[in-house]
């Protein structure tokens, strides 16, 4: 785009975790390098087609004749907080790449929200802080937000807009990256001076009750809509929040971006902050047990989804825990399917021959990762070996195009179930997972996968009966077994009176 006779330039970068601070295990630069880091044109290469963030940011800044400079984008799978060896590195890297490529007439930001450090309780405040420390306070700098953030002043006062995904599963992340660019190339022109108004609110939204197309959501958001077609308005944002961060900022809160208009941003945002006060209780549910729901199962529609809430990979949890398996063994149930990360048990099942019968431990908590849940020692038979490598090409919750399991052992255990072992950590945001090795839900009486709501995007299509169940681990549901020492008080639902 030409203003005044020049080409402007935008730099593209972030560095994107959801750090679950109860986790032992911290997230490694390891992590980073088997899932997503990279940087310059390998960006664009990656994200350009994408149902993610970049992908929208890219076509809009192409769409006005900017010109994108992308510095670097690092992601892992949700784990533990990110070791400050790791984070030295990343941030040192970002800072380097974005060195050799200053000046640029605006920058726009991918952070996640929810990244805490072994160092750093707010890890995306300080990258994005250091960021503007570079950049100076003229430069424009705007971006995206996962709605499990747990949002900083400090976030919001390095930036001049932050715009959260809008749905849960997170499927209009594109969309998201489109509105964060259009509000730049807006700045960029003078059309319009973006201001945002933080809210912190004293509740946090249990994480089962965060499903946007459901109440209570449904209509939290609705409100929301509501509130940002008012004039001067430029966007409202719902912060869900992140639970398993102990952390200050931890809860519920929204961002209100208005066309400089300081006392319209408060109004709303307060407007907001008040109704979910007042409709508090909505978003804690009644919980089911597994023991309650099998007894049920003759009567669903097949497949049924089991959600496995206390291991959900997308929270950070392992996805090592063999409770849902064991309880289904137990039960006498045959025809289902689970995938379970357990590096161990591949190593071991590839020393077999293919439809060999062997007694093969799962569920193991080698490596520092424990769901404090069973090990269950069962007899199996090797289905298949393979390259766990796999892509995705519709939207679904993360946006990402290619992902790899590592190796991937599948075997069969002798009453009758299919558990495909992986040896990388993938959460079950795509059915290719299943589909790209021959494996098909409807084949399967239940198909578990580890998460609450992301996976209902990839799985919901296909499995009529869809079933969040509370079970123990890292990520259980009930947030209130947890022990805090950072977060605020008082805080709905630790303390019921607000």
């Amino acid at each position: 785009m030409s203003i005044d006779g020049r080409q402007y330039r935008v730099a593209i970068l972030g560095i994107y975790h959801e750090s679950n601070t109860f986790i032992a295990q911290p997230t490694t630069l390891d992590d980073f390098s088997n899932s997503h880091w990279l940087s310059g044109a390998a960006i664009i290469k990656e994200y350009r087609d994408a149902y993610h963030e970049i992908g929208g940011m890219l076509e809009i800044l192409e769409a006005h004749n900017i010109t994108a400079v992308p510095v670097m984008f690092a992601e892992a799978t949700p784990g533990g907080i990110v070791s400050a060896a790791a984070y030295e590195v990343l941030l040192e890297e970002m800072m380097r790449l974005l060195d050799t490529v200053l000046p640029v007439d605006g920058c726009l930001v991918v952070p996640h929200g929810a990244g805490v450090t072994e160092q750093h309780l707010d890890m995306d405040g300080h990258w994005l802080s250091l960021l503007r420390q570079r950049l100076g306070p003229d430069i424009p700098v705007m971006g995206t937000l996962d709605p499990h953030a747990n949002v900083s002043m400090a976030m919001t006062q390095a930036t001049d807009a932050l715009v959260a995904y809008s749905t849960n599963p997170h499927v209009d992340q594109r969309e998201t990256g489109r509105k964060a660019a259009s509000l730049l190339v807006q700045t960029l022109k003078g059309e319009i001076r973006p201001l945002q108004h933080l809210v912190q609110t004293p509740v946090a939204i249990s994480i089962e009750q965060q499903l946007t197309s459901a109440e209570p959501c449904l209509s939290l958001y609705a409100q929301a809509k509501e509130a940002g077609a008012q004039p001067g308005v430029l966007s409202v944002s719902v912060l869900l929040g992140f639970p398993y961060a102990d952390v200050p900022e931890m809860g519920s809160a929204f961002i209100v971006v208005t066309d400089n208009m300081p006392q319209q941003g408060k109004s709303v945002g307060e407007a907001l902050k008040y109704m979910l006060i007042d409709d508090r209780t909505d978003f804690v549910a009644a919980r089911q047990a597994v023991a309650g729901l099998l007894p049920q199962l003759p009567t669903w529609k097949k497949p049924v989804l089991m959600l496995d809430m206390g291991d959900n990979i997308g929270g950070g949890a392992p996805g090592n825990s063999s409770y849902l398996l064991h309880s289904i063994e137990a039960y006498g149930l045959s025809r289902c399917f689970i995938c379970i990360y357990d590096p161990v048990a591949v190593a071991a099942a590839m020393t077999h021959d293919i439809g060999a019968t062997f007694l093969l431990p799962l569920g193991n908590k080698e490596g520092g990762y424990t769901t404090n849940t069973i090990a269950y020692d069962s007899q199996v038979r090797l289905l298949f070996t393979a390259d766990g490598h796999f892509t995705e090409s519709n939207p679904r919750h993360g946006g990402q195009v290619n992902f790899d399991m590592g190796q991937v052992a599948v075997v069969q255990t002798a009453g009758g179930n299919t558990v495909m072992l992986m040896s990388l950590r993938v959460p079950p945001f795509s059915l290719q997972q299943l589909t790209a090795f021959g494996i098909h839900p409807q084949d399967y009486e239940v198909v578990v996968a580890k998460g609450v709501n992301a996976p209902v995007a990839a799985y919901g299509p296909v499995c009529p009966t869809i079933l969040q169940v509370n079970t123990p681990g890292v990520t259980q549901a009930d947030m209130t077994q947890f022990s805090y020492r950072h977060r605020r008080r008082p805080l709905f639902p630790f303390e019921m009176q607000l």
